[in-house]
């Protein structure tokens, strides 16, 4: 009978261990999403079109800092005008809303994209996937759906190829041949160096560029990035917590697009907008991801890929001019 008796608190011990694991395994690899939402109200009213501005200081009319810090093994001065740039990565939801549009008025696109990781490509969002960034489209997808989304909501579209709006990302030549009219009212992606000022900023500081984004001495890394240290695929946008900034997922979640062509850092200058040579063969990609293939989500950290490729670990979000 005792030994029986043995046997069972045994066999409890065993179970309740095995629930608690499990308990901790589904958090650790951000299995439990509505949790994560329920932690984060924002989640359940960003839609993907809530920009947060960056504006000089009150007696400049530029910001000035050092991109690369931390991360980089050489540096250089950057100076930015005022912009915005969207609170979390580009939703599914309003992709594919803007892809719909888009398609309606004269838009063709290499490939319609798909929810995350795990969607359908060009399949209409669900409850359950509609706040998943948007993967598996390329750089010149973005452009041009950053100009329908411009022309959607009025605005004058920022892409352009010999004054002709780009409306075919299909057509990589004019895509790459196209240049960005900075003074444009509509959306677009951010510069290299927009994307790190946001990404590093915390309040009236920088942080270390070799850092995750929003990662602090009270605040992990695994608390503001979703990587492959803890999720096994993306996650919705803004279930990890904001940056200094008040921007969600600039490290980890999805790879981000950025205007640049990919090179070495040069001096920027103050009377014109840093933003990369002219020409090149890779365009710039920021933050991480939640991949294997991306182990590097720094702040300051870079990379680049061929504008052609599209994997479902890239996204993006959109900037404006201000």
């Amino acid at each position: 009978m005792k030994r029986c008796l043995l046997l069972l608190v045994f066999e409890s011990l065993f179970f309740l261990s095995l629930f608690a694991q499990s308990h901790t395994n589904s958090a650790i690899y951000g299995k439990r999403r509505k949790d994560a939402k329920a932690a984060t109200p924002v989640a359940q009213a960003v839609k993907g079109l809530d920009l947060v501005d960056f504006l000089p200081p009150a007696t400049a009319t530029y910001i000035e800092y050092e991109i690369g810090q931390g991360a980089m093994p050489y540096t250089a001065k950057r100076y930015l005008t005022p912009y915005a740039l969207s609170r979390t990565e580009t939703t599914y939801e309003l992709w594919y809303e803007t892809l719909v549009w888009a398609k309606a008025h004269g838009y063709s696109f290499a490939s319609e994209g798909q929810a995350g990781s795990e969607g359908k490509r060009g399949k209409a969002p669900t409850e359950e996937n509609k706040l998943q960034p948007v993967t598996n489209i390329s750089w010149y997808d973005a452009i041009v759906w950053c100009n329908a989304l411009s022309e959607k909501s009025a605005l004058e579209p920022c892409y352009k190829y010999k004054n002709t709006v780009l409306k075919d990302s299909r057509d990589s030549a004019f895509c790459d041949l196209a240049v960005c009219d900075w003074n444009s009212s509509g959306y677009r992606l951010p510069t290299e160096a927009e994307w790190e000022y946001a990404a590093r900023k915390s309040g009236n500081k920088m942080q270390d560029g070799s850092l995750a984004s929003g990662e602090s001495v009270s605040v992990s890394q695994d608390e503001v990035a979703w990587t492959s240290s803890n999720a096994k695929s993306t996650m919705d946008v803004a279930t990890a917590k904001a940056n200094g900034s008040g921007l969600f997922d600039m490290s980890g979640n999805v790879l981000e697009f950025c205007w640049d062509w990919f090179a070495d850092y040069g001096q920027g200058a103050k009377e014109r907008r840093s933003c990369g040579p002219k020409f090149g063969s890779e365009r710039v990609s920021r933050g991480g991801s939640w991949s294997d293939y991306t182990p590097v989500y720094g702040a300051g950290d870079r990379y680049s890929y061929d504008p052609n490729e599209a994997y479902n670990y890239m996204g993006f979000r959109i900037a404006v001019s201000r």
